[in-house]
């Protein structure tokens, strides 16, 4: 969009032509007070404080768009006097309980009351009783709630779940009606909703509660101390906690969090992690991120025995390190530096097949990486998502995929064997096509037939298209005319939406692909890589490939990793002859990335910082590289050699922000190089597609991606095999049923069965963040597997 500029309160401001007049002043520092609005999100209009003059008429700034040549004044003495009245209705009956609430130091009512000079009450009304309830790791106090709808819309709007609503308390709470006459009018409406209206659960069209995946935006969003975590509650005080900057360890988004710290009591002095924050209006957090702080490992001493033996071990001809990669880009580069002294083999399995998929994609794109991030996806105006139970596997992008379909009216199709029905209901112009297991590579086809022109396309590519089609003849004009169709639709099971899809792309100028795990880990994995990199040459569209780990793309970047290892092995955070680890049980303790300072590597190609919230007393990895003749004085003095032909940058660790301006910009780290690759013309190539039955899938709960997701208190859970309703009636079991998972060459699994409502089709998966269990044997690479699934019997 074009850029235009108004005029707000004397001063000149540049913004783009449809944005807001508030956002617009946001961006330019200028203040105008809101309570109800929320970046990123639509407008409720439910506090009516950002009123303004706008050319000569009143408008809501939250609503009104800028236009150029616009004269906006805030700061009319009759503005302002509105404001005081309706900061007078919200402070109407609200308890005076400032000194405990979990709110006080931070609350925006009582900035804004100060901010307007209330200083006498000239409205009363009855007060009535409203029940507290607690909503899973959330709890509601209604009577500190003035409705402002943050946390419906932040729901609806960003989250996608739409779980809360306002509903209505009846008429008989309405504020009296000779009111209406005597105080500005603006005033009464927000002190009759807010009388009349409270927040509750929202319900489906068959009036079942929805789902609520206990993220936390609801609390976050919160202005008051109406919606507080239950964890946090009568804790701390605000003022008291030292806020520490950090990015999400547990998902690839990496997401700016705040770790907010202070001594755990009187008596304890050790600093304690309270709770996790965000940047409410640009930084959505999902449940790990927000609730799973507690993982640290609590070391109080230097173990040298087993150190050494550490150390040794190394020394004396270890033949492989496993790892994952929930670890920093430093680290990565130890462990590289390890490897290249010592020459043993260097295995993390899930980066490596992200290695070689980046590798695969660029021959083909003529770039080192891909072209995407979330914030692209979020701008979009078409979304396309292939391969991934995208709330599941990351759930800040489908946050991004949710906000684009509402606040951009984009367009999406979401293809994935399994049907996701919350995602079903993000929007009408949502299609959800539910594939053949297995059929991935067709439904890539399928995009390149309907994006890229075949004269734009080579050879042989056209001739594996045109194995795709049928020849049929059709009588047109009175003519015979061979007209080829494609039976791309009946590969993939599914019905022929073609020209659904080419009418929701009309027109769209910004197109974003996902592409998840399951095409990395599918059998023709690069075949179907070659055509990423061809939709992303000869088209406008931008690639985002979820990583699945936290760093896996940094490690991938960082490390000459091997597919298998060999000879005796030492783990990472992983189990091997001699593990170190910082989870409970290894050989040697290392620190948790809540304990360590340095970067990670997030989906959006960024190099984010992380910092320690809370201390460490044994050994780290930089200690064993140390005694090895690898020397660091700290970490962090590896993140300046971070490798620069793969895009990283000259820059020292303290030299790196974190944060959000105003206008939503980011300013944390920084974007990796990505550069210009020469273009290997390899061809595709075509085999007959594989499809699966029986199936179970490799996946975890939402939002619990791991083993430290599930070392904290609030994230714990306990695993299941998770199924849906149709699986369950297929194989005849119910939920709480024992079952044993059977493979063909005779291994097992026992585990219970819970159902997901979330899901629908034959289908059911296997989580891997509880130690206690290892699936991976059921699993070579893809994520689906064949299984044969048996009753235990009671008896």
């Amino acid at each position: 969009m074009a850029d235009i500029t108004i005029t707000i309160n004397g001063i000149k401001c540049v913004t783009k032509e449809g944005e807001s007049i508030l956002n617009a002043a946001r961006a330019n520092n200028i203040f105008i007070p809101a309570i109800c609005y929320l970046s990123c999100c639509s407008p409720t209009l439910a506090c009516r404080l950002c009123i303004a003059d706008v050319d000569g008429k009143r408008a809501y700034t939250c609503n009104a768009k800028a236009k150029d040549g616009q004269v906006v004044i805030t700061n009319t003495k009759e503005i302002e006097a509105e404001r005081r009245a309706i900061m007078e209705v919200y402070a109407v009956n609200h308890p005076l309980e400032c000194g405990v609430c979990d709110k006080s130091g931070e609350c925006e009512l009582q900035n804004y009351v100060l901010e307007t000079k209330v200083e006498e009450q000239h409205y009363a009304v009855n007060n009535t009783n409203r029940s507290i309830e607690n909503w899973g790791l959330t709890r509601y106090d209604p009577s500190l709630c003035i409705v402002c709808e943050r946390c419906v819309t932040v729901c609806k709007d960003r989250i996608g779940e739409a779980a809360l609503k306002t509903i209505p308390r009846g008429e008989e709470f309405a504020v009296p009606k000779e009111y209406k006459e005597t105080m500005p009018k603006d005033a009464y409406a927000v002190w009759n909703k807010m009388q009349k209206s409270l927040i509750g659960k929202n319900k489906d069209e068959n009036g079942n509660i929805i789902s609520c995946s206990d993220c936390g935006e609801c609390s976050a969003a919160c202005p008051v101390g109406a919606l507080t975590t239950v964890d946090f509650h009568y804790t701390s005080n605000a003022w008291e906690l030292k806020k520490i900057p950090a990015s999400n360890p547990h998902s690839s988004d990496c997401s700016l969090i705040y770790y907010e710290v202070k001594q755990t009591s009187v008596s304890d002095p050790s600093p304690k992690i309270y709770r996790v924050s965000s940047d409410k209006d640009f930084a959505p957090l999902n449940r790990a991120a927000r609730f799973g702080y507690d993982f640290a490992n609590s070391v109080k001493y230097k173990d040298k025995k087993s150190f050494d033996k550490v150390v040794n071990f190394i020394k004396n001809g270890v033949g492989t390190i496993i790892f994952n990669s929930f670890i920093t880009n430093e680290e990565a580069l130890i462990l590289q530096k390890m490897k290249e002294k010592f020459g043993f083999k260097l295995v993390n399995k899930d980066a490596f097949l992200y290695q070689r998929f980046l590798r695969a994609i660029s021959k083909a794109s003529g770039y080192s990486l891909y072209k995407g991030s979330i914030e692209d996806v979020r701008k979009s105006d078409f979304i396309i998502s292939v391969g991934s139970m995208l709330r599941y596997d990351l759930p800040n992008l489908g946050f991004a995929l949710n906000n684009a379909l509402k606040i951009n009216k984009a367009s999406a199709l979401y293809a994935h064997p399994i049907h996701d029905k919350i995602v079903q209901n993000y929007s009408k112009n949502l299609i959800q096509m539910n594939y053949k297991a297995g059929s991935e590579e067709a439904i890539l086809y399928l995009l390149l037939e309907i994006f890229v022109p075949a004269e734009e396309l080579d050879n042989v590519t056209n001739k594996c298209l045109q194995t795709f089609h049928v020849k049929e003849t059709k009588i047109i004009d009175d003519q015979e005319v061979e007209i080829y169709t494609s039976k791309l639709w009946n590969i993939a099971g599914t019905e022929d939406i073609k020209a659904k899809i080419e009418e929701l792309k009309a027109s769209k100028e910004s197109v974003s692909l996902i592409v998840g795990q399951d095409i990395l880990t599918h059998p023709r994995w690069e075949n179907m890589a070659y055509i990423i990199g061809t939709l992303e040459r000869l088209t406008n569209i931008k690639t985002v490939i979820i990583p699945h780990e936290t760093n896996s793309l940094g490690v991938a970047l960082i490390c000459d990793l091997d597919e298998f290892g060999e000879g005796s092995s030492l783990g990472y955070n992983h189990q091997a002859d001699i593990t170190i680890s910082a989870l409970k049980g290894g050989d040697l303790d290392m620190p948790a990335l809540n304990q360590q300072e340095g970067t990670f590597t997030n989906i959006d190609k960024r190099v984010v910082p992380t910092n320690a919230a809370l201390p460490y007393y044994g050994y780290e990895l930089s200690d064993i590289a140390n005694a090895l003749g690898i020397y660091s004085e700290y970490t962090v003095d590896y993140t300046k050699k971070l490798p620069k032909k793969n895009g990283f940058k000259d820059v020292e660790f303290d030299e790196l922000t974190n944060y959000y301006d105003n206008s939503g910009n980011e300013h944390r780290g920084y974007l990796l190089e990505n550069s210009p690759k020469e273009v290997l013309k390899t061809p595709c190539g075509f085999e007959k597609l594989t499809f699966y039955e029986n199936l179970i899938y490799k996946l975890n709960p939402r939002s619990q991606f791991n083993t430290f997701v599930n070392a904290a208190h609030q994230t714990k859970l306990t695993p299941y095999l998770y199924a849906s309703k149709e699986f369950l009636d297929f194989h005849g079991f119910k939920e709480g049923d024992l079952v044993n998972i059977f493979l063909r060459n005779g291994i097992s699994l026992s585990l219970y069965i819970k159902k997901d409502i979330n899901i629908s089709g034959e289908f059911a998966y296997v989580p891997t963040f509880d130690e206690k269990i290892n699936v991976y044997p059921f699993f070579k690479y893809y994520r689906f597997a064949e299984v044969s699934i048996k009753k235990v019997s009671n008896e």
